[in-house]
């Protein structure tokens, strides 16, 4: 029998599935299982979905102590009471199924540990791309592949703005009006604009594919909250669209971990993921490049990989994978990171700066300087700075360059009294190469 813990939006969806479709569940699957206990505070979500007030419960204690009781599903969210309804769980010996990518991004190591100590397991699809089955493509999927890279879009609340602005001309404030009008962003956006929800999803879904613990603090994640309508515009009339990145790679023996809002051009395959949708591309040295595509959140949507955990769980194969795939953090070592600043990559620069003769040789004078050289460079029609002067756009493209070179060179340059402080600067990411071998 299952329990539930946590009655929200995901919450409410999971539970309707197993109560609604339940009988189609079970003569798909051959499996006996059932809905015995929905655990919350407050039943009035469940109440409205038809949600028999028989599984109503606020005594979680209750459900440890029941032996019919083998699945918990965590749905409380953050992690401080989750990681508490959790790790109980664990030490009862019930198995756990949780769409919790904060908590297991923080406290993964720990938490598989507990499992394993205790012979039981965790699922987790629902937690790095909602209903995309991302975590059974890597673990399964592609489980004779050396896993080289992941490429991903897995907000979709920043998937939502960035395209309102690319497609509807919105500048970021409007866009993300819309998105929270729309249910798709929380009154506090913080955790999914700055990057930080891409940050957790991205350390999971590497550490899986790559076999390291790859730690959450070694994340370098940066969000959307900067991003200017100016830049999205003059990136599509260069062929360009702007999307929140999670980027997982390997190095030889190191691995770099990042979220950043990036240039792509619009013909590459994740510049079509649009709206609230979620995409995320897999590189194997067998396989080549898969791509996978979906709805990345909402109800229905997560409660399904949430439901194909507990398929798994109920089946045995979920444990059978937890016994014997070497890729889960409580096993693996920590990688060694690459340096932030090795990383390199072409670039999209706009400075303002004042109509003078002799600027634009300054600015590839002190990139020169820098070891930096010039792909393309555009001057743009006269706009008024933040202290009303009046200034020229000048953006330009760069060839690839390393981190940290085009960081100090960008601290050369806003020292220079004719250009602004405020240099927009943005990767342009090329598509991956398949390395098929």
């Amino acid at each position: 029998m299952i329990a539930l813990v946590g009655c929200g939006t995901v919450g409410g969806g999971t539970a309707l599935l197993l109560t609604r479709d339940l009988q189609f569940i079970k003569e798909k699957t051959g499996l006996k299982i059932g809905l015995k206990y929905v655990v919350d505070i407050n039943f009035d979500h469940a109440k409205s979905l038809g949600i028999p007030e028989e599984t109503y419960e606020t005594d979680y204690q209750k459900v440890l102590d029941d032996p019919e009781v083998t699945i918990v599903i965590e749905l409380v969210g953050g992690t401080t009471f989750a990681k508490d309804v959790v790790s109980r769980a664990l030490k009862a010996g019930k198995n756990v199924v949780t769409a919790n990518k904060a908590l297991l991004a923080t406290y993964g190591e720990e938490l598989f540990g507990i499992a394993r100590e205790n012979d039981v397991t965790i699922g987790f699809e629902a937690s790095c791309a909602g209903g995309i089955p991302i975590v059974k493509s890597i673990v399964e999927g592609m489980a004779v592949n050396k896993i080289d890279a992941i490429y991903g879009i897995v907000n979709g609340t920043c998937n939502y703005i960035l395209t309102q602005m690319i497609e509807q001309g919105q500048d970021y404030s409007a866009a993300l009006k819309g998105a929270q009008g729309a249910g798709l962003a929380e009154a506090d956006p913080t955790l999914d604009v700055n990057g930080m929800d891409s940050a957790h999803k991205i350390s999971i879904m590497s550490s899986l594919a790559f076999g390291y613990n790859c730690e959450l603090d070694m994340v370098s994640a940066k969000g959307i909250e900067d991003i200017d309508l100016y830049d999205v515009k003059v990136g599509r009339d260069m062929g360009l669209t702007i999307k929140l990145l999670a980027i997982g790679e390997t190095y030889g023996d190191k691995v770099s971990l990042r979220v950043q809002p990036a240039f792509i051009s619009n013909d590459h395959p994740l510049a079509r993921i649009s709206g609230p949708f979620n995409g995320v591309s897999l590189y194997g040295h067998a396989v080549g490049h898969t791509m996978y595509y979906g709805r990345g959140a909402g109800d229905l949507p997560t409660a399904s990989a949430i439901g194909a955990d507990i398929i798994s769980v109920a089946m045995g194969s979920n444990k059978i994978l937890f016994d014997n795939y070497k890729y889960w953090p409580d096993i693996c070592d920590k990688p060694k990171y690459l340096d932030p600043n090795d990383i390199e990559s072409k670039y999209y620069l706009r400075l303002n700066v004042e109509d003078h003769i002799g600027v634009t040789a300054t600015i590839t004078k002190i990139l020169a300087e820098h070891d930096i050289s010039i792909s393309g460079i555009t001057q743009k029609n006269h706009t008024l700075d933040d202290n009303n002067q009046k200034t020229v756009p000048v953006v330009i493209l760069l060839h690839k360059t390393k981190k940290g070179s085009i960081d100090n060179a960008i601290k050369a340059l806003s020292k220079e009294n004719r250009i602004s402080e405020k240099i927009i600067c943005l990767p342009v990411i090329a598509e991956k190469l398949e390395n098929i071998k």
